[in-house]
């Protein structure tokens, strides 16, 4: 029920920014908001809020959900991507490297963002034509000028400190799209919370991104390994292979290849 004493909505809220702001301070005082109830306080139709949210979402102020949207605390523990280039570079090479060897003539693979898969991207050499998807700014320029790649780039909203791009376009796109292969990066991978990342808007794209393809690697450093971050993607058994890094922990290996999964140390 909404309390229309505590929350008091202004007569120029049809401007979207005002509007998003005191979206924001409802979610924020109520805890969450459903769809209709946003209607009602702002008289927009529900296409308009859920268009509104989708943008909040982006953004990391709220995070969507079914029928409205929920209060989050967004806070960025991974510096930014241009910033962990330099970060662990011999060991994102090899895993690049190791991973990209994985991929045959012909294929159609996927490469999402991050510092690793960027090495993937580098280090493609079939000998032949490939397509590839990504949503990743930084590595369709690595490959735009590669004439034996077929690049589709998914559009969406920029995440900035990512070079991704994110959200319900780039969802909505990957339910058109399968692939051969999956490469994916992550913030962190453990045995029990499986793949969890730091950024909360960003979770869904991950989730649509696993869905596109039969087979999924996940390629991360050691420093990714056994470690839990805020939000839940997958199980760690929806990856086929992991391929790491030497300096992985033996104990960390042994239990990903008793559930199955193929391990690859570079």
């Amino acid at each position: 029920m909404i309390e229309s004493d505590s929350f008091v909505i202004s007569m120029n809220s049809q401007l979207k920014s005002e509007r998003h702001r005191q979206i924001r301070q409802f979610i924020q005082e109520n805890g969450q908001a459903t769809v209709s109830e946003l209607c009602s306080l702002f008289n927009v139709s529900p296409a308009t809020i859920r268009r509104d949210l989708e943008e909040m979402d982006s953004m990391g102020w709220i995070m969507r959900d079914h029928g409205g949207a929920l209060r989050i605390e967004p806070k960025a523990v991974e510096p930014p991507i241009l910033k962990r280039i330099g970060i662990l570079t011999e060991e994102k090479q090899r895993i690049g490297q190791a991973a990209a060897q994985l991929v045959n003539s012909g294929e159609t693979i996927f490469i999402g963002s991050g510092t690793t898969t960027l090495e993937v991207a580098r280090h493609l050499n079939v000998g032949g034509s490939l397509t590839v998807i990504t949503n990743a700014l930084n590595i369709a320029y690595e490959l735009v000028n590669d004439g034996t790649i077929t690049l589709i780039v998914i559009g969406g909203l920029v995440r900035n400190s990512e070079l991704s791009l994110i959200g319900h376009i780039t969802e909505q796109a990957l339910k058109e799209l399968r692939a051969d292969k999956v490469f994916l990066g992550i913030h962190a991978v453990s045995i029990r919370d499986g793949l969890t990342n730091d950024y909360l808007p960003e979770t869904m794209t991950d989730r649509a991104i696993l869905q596109i393809a039969s087979e999924t690697i996940l390629v991360a450093d050691h420093t990714k390994l056994g470690k839990v971050a805020t939000s839940h993607v997958a199980p760690i058994t929806a990856i086929s292979k992991l391929v790491t890094d030497r300096k992985a922990a033996p104990e960390f290996i042994s239990e990903v290849e008793a559930l199955g999964i193929e391990t690859i140390l570079a």
